[in-house]
């Protein structure tokens, strides 16, 4: 894609300095994850927390994640726990955050934590957010870099598109690979994930034996408000037909190709259709669709997750 914005820059080790002078400087930066893109800022410094809640919109009573490069760098900040490190040696680095116990002496602003006593934490796997944490010596507050309760971004230009010129320096790492938010999992009592993500509870009880939430809980972390990952149009789920006025995401072979028809993944991979929806939801809504109407998507694996953010986008 031919680079038309100021903002946005290729990484390299002049871009790698230019992001971590402006980091260090209290300012904001988009940063891409393995997950989504992020607003990255100094989650010790004031200024910077304050940045990213004005830029997304974003409630303030809505926590963010506080991304580390190793756990070493987090042990300042929060209380660990045998279910954390059995965690964290099979997954990390890589696409779960841990809800932990936030340390009395810990410099974490309480605007990062929204005034609870416990931080969400993560260990992000790709290469460029890595590389910026590791010349740095405080952890990165990132959320997704939209504003608030709309669609996460892929690549460096939905966050131009979401923000132009109000973010200066944007880093392109290309598409993200899996394409929805981390896993979130709360391990401050009994362990239970409170956002599904492509790391599915099958795979973690494995590890470690987890339920979801269905219940309504106090807000420990991102990904649990009721409206979320929204397109800005009514999407409607488990369709089986659709108004050929409207758009219809499809998964599988079953349905053929037309102007109307957005397939996640004609082989009925989840894994893909995770990495294809918010894509998919940007492509709409840029054609100018009024309606989007959903097959239903198996509640399986990576489906789990896929169908929390359609449910949260269908409110």
């Amino acid at each position: 894609m031919k680079n038309i914005y100021s903002n946005i820059f290729s990484f390299n080790k002049k871009t790698l300095e230019k992001s971590v002078t402006s980091l260090k400087k209290g300012n904001v930066v988009g940063l891409p994850t393995e997950t989504v893109y992020g607003l990255a800022g100094n989650a010790y410094s004031k200024k910077s927390v304050n940045k990213i809640y004005k830029l997304k919109k974003r409630p303030k009573f809505n926590p963010l994640i506080v991304h580390y490069s190793n756990n070493k760098a987090a042990e300042n900040d929060v209380i660990f726990n045998d279910n954390f490190f059995k965690l964290y040696k099979k997954f990390c680095p890589g696409p779960i955050t841990f809800v932990l116990k936030r340390k009395k002496k810990s410099k974490i602003k309480s605007s990062v934590t929204a005034g609870l006593g416990t931080v969400a934490i993560r260990f992000p796997s790709h290469r460029i957010v890595k590389s910026i944490l590791e010349r740095i010596n405080f952890p990165l507050a990132m959320p997704s870099a939209n504003l608030s309760m709309s669609i996460s971004p892929v690549n460096a230009w939905d966050v131009a598109d979401e923000f132009k010129k109000k973010i200066k320096l944007i880093i392109n790492g290309g598409k993200s690979k899996i394409g929805i938010e981390s896993t979130v999992i709360d391990l401050t009592s009994n362990p239970k994930i409170l956002r599904p993500g492509i790391i599915g509870p099958e795979i973690i009880n494995k590890v470690l034996k987890i339920s979801i939430t269905k219940k309504k809980l106090k807000i420990k972390s991102p990904g649990m408000l009721k409206k979320h990952y929204s397109p800005g149009i009514p999407v409607f789920l488990n369709q089986k037909n659709f108004n050929k006025k409207h758009a219809f995401i499809t998964l599988g072979n079953k349905y053929k190709n037309n102007k109307n028809c957005f397939n996640l993944s004609k082989k009925s991979d989840l894994k893909e259709a995770a990495s294809n929806l918010y894509k998919t939801f940007r492509k709409i809504k840029k054609q100018g669709f009024k309606k989007i109407y959903v097959v239903k998507i198996p509640n399986l694996g990576p489906g789990i997750a896929i169908n929390d953010r359609l449910k949260k986008a269908a409110n």
